[in-house]
Parts: C-alpha cells; structure tokens; sequence
C-alpha cells in the first residue's frame, strides 16, 4: 500500500512538473509587473496581482496533494522536502527547483539523459539567473520605498545582486532595510552554491576533456588523425 502511495506521488509530481514551472514564470511575471509597473493602469496591475494570487494557490494546492499521497506525517514530509516548502512559502524560489524540470523536459521529448557536468552547469545556470532576476524585484520592491537607500532603480537593484552573487561587494550600492538584507542573505546562501557548481563543473569537464586527450595520445608518425596511410 505505501508503494502504490509512494508511486502515485511520484506519478503526480512528474505529470504536474511542467505546468507548475510555467505558472511559475506566470507568477515571476505578474510580480514583475507588479513591481517595475507602478505607473501602468490600475487594470494591468490588478490582473498581475491574480495572476500572482492563482499561481500562488496552485503551488500551495501541489503541496498539499503530494502531502496527501505521500501518506507521510505532516512534519515528516516538510523535513524530507524542506524546499518545496520553502518554495509554497516563497514562490519565487520556484527556480530551485530546475533539475527536476530539466529532466521532466527532457523525458517529455523522449531524450537521452545528458551527462552529469552539463546538466548540473545547465541546472546552476538557469537557477541563478532566474533567482538573481527574483532576487532584484524582491531588492527594489523593499528598497525603493526608504529614502536612505542607494537603491532607486531596477537596474540599480540588478548591479547589487550581481555583486551579492559573485561576492565581489564593491559596496556602492547595498540594501539598507531589514526585508532588503534579508533578501541579500538568502542569495548568498543559494547563489554562491549555485554559481560554485557551475564554475565547479566546467572546470571537472574541462579537466575530464583533456585527461582523455592525453590518455589517448598524439597521432603515429605525426600524421593528422584520419589521414590516409
């Protein structure tokens, strides 16, 4: 009986992968417009908000049912999938979750697995760029409203996350309320994961690529491969 459970949860959390990715990107762009729109029509604004509304329901309807199948106590099931339930608390964590859609895309298309170095730098790179952008509408939605911050534009926001991301800190711009720092802090700590896999595993591929060169050794005689005898 808790194989058959266990099975239906798995079966779905792949057939809702997708679509729960796109109403992500629904989210992502309904707070984007909440946030960078200030001027637009109070219609357009409106909308985004449902739009964020909706999507919203639908990642914490996703939870529950997975809860339900799991057949698992409540507290069990949170610790085994603490970032799905960061992501009900924080939708625009959803981009945490790329390796699962990457794969869910793949298997959709009936595609061989790709090799471990490219799906993790495929998975780390999508995930920080979709995070540092959630990151920068999270920064200049909180710091915008304080007088005192040097944060006034989006694309003041954007340099900030870029140094927050790369730890690089010039320190020109920083967020100076307790919402915006709260908000640096969670990119330090998934970001600089996410960008030390990508540079991590471009530098393993890279060394994989040349030990395999080496090992297979120049040609005989000094000839080209594939050069006739």
């Amino acid at each position: 009986m808790r194989e058959q459970a266990e099975t239906r949860d798995a079966v779905w959390e792949r057939r809702t992968e997708l679509p729960l990715f796109y109403a992500s990107l629904v989210f992502l762009a309904g707070y984007a417009v909440r946030v960078l729109a200030s001027d637009a029509h109070s219609l357009w604004r409106d909308v985004a908000s449902v739009l964020v509304l909706v999507t919203w329901l639908c990642f914490i309807v996703d939870f529950l049912v997975r809860l339900v199948l799991s057949r698992q106590r409540p507290r069990r099931f949170i610790r085994l999938h603490w970032l799905d339930a960061l992501v009900v608390l924080l939708p625009t964590l959803r981009p945490l979750r790329m390796v699962k859609v990457h794969d869910a895309i793949q298997a959709k298309h009936d595609r061989p697995r790709r090799g471990l170095y490219p799906r993790v730098i495929t998975y780390a790179g999508l995930s920080s760029v979709l995070l540092g952008f959630s990151g920068a509408l999270g920064i200049y939605h909180v710091e915008r409203q304080d007088p005192s911050s040097p944060i006034h534009t989006f694309w003041d926001a954007v340099w900030c996350v870029c140094q927050t991301l790369t730890t690089v800190g010039y320190g020109d711009v920083t967020p100076v309320t307790a919402r915006g720092r709260l908000i640096a802090v969670g990119l330090m700590t998934f970001g600089l994961g996410l960008l030390g896999a990508v540079t991590g595993s471009f530098s393993a591929w890279l060394i994989q690529v040349f030990r395999r060169e080496g090992e297979e050794g120049p040609p005989e005689n000094g000839s080209s491969p594939g050069a006739p005898q």
